[in-house]
């Protein structure tokens, strides 16, 4: 695992995020973790792994487990031994590739920079608490996707769902896969196994 010295005033121009869903693409059934400013519509899209999709669900929908899953271990692991996750910082895009950082505090002081998938990075985020940054660059080289617009198309249907409902402003699944077959993941990254 690589580590390296976090430089003076390293955070460069960040910007901060938090996740607004996870959704699957229809065209290559992979999970989509979207990031967004908390108040901005326009979401970054990141295609993930099932097993890193089930973990950030799983936090974000509150459920726990009898055993931990990895970055429950991972979290165990990192309080033991006296550190915290101060952020997490997604901070470049390259050949269709997120690339992201873990900012941890050792127990002596010192912080460190390890490099983490932003889908893992995300996970433990989410259960220590810990504030999620994207680098300005990655939000201007990605094309975002624009929620309010997904949720205005879908409450002007007679403000009705398909089946019936009253709509709830959230985007339905026909309208996910829409948006997800019009965008081109090699435009704004993907998750490479």
């Amino acid at each position: 695992m690589s580590e390296q010295p976090l430089a003076p005033g390293g955070n460069g121009d960040l910007i901060r995020v938090v996740v607004a869903g996870i959704t699957m693409d229809p065209t290559n059934n992979m999970p989509v973790v979207l990031l967004k400013e908390a108040e901005s519509t326009m979401a970054i899209p990141i295609w993930i792994g099932l097993v890193e999709a089930s973990a950030i669900a799983s936090e974000l929908e509150g459920t726990r487990l009898a055993r931990p899953m990895t970055h429950d271990l991972l979290k165990g692991v990192l309080f033991t031994l006296g550190g915290t996750l101060e952020r997490v910082e997604v901070t470049d895009l390259r050949d269709n590739t997120f690339y992201a950082n873990l900012v941890l505090r050792a127990l002596d002081g010192q912080t460190h920079l390890v490099d983490s998938r932003p889908s893992d990075a995300i996970a433990l985020a989410l259960r220590t608490g810990a504030t999620i940054f994207v680098a300005r660059k990655v939000l201007e080289a990605t094309q975002l996707v624009d929620l309010a617009q997904i949720r205005k198309e879908e409450s002007s249907k007679d403000g009705e769902s398909k089946d019936g409902k009253k709509a709830t402003g959230e985007p339905s699944k026909d309208k996910w896969t829409q948006i997800l077959e019009n965008l081109k993941p090699e435009d704004f990254g993907k998750y490479k196994m």
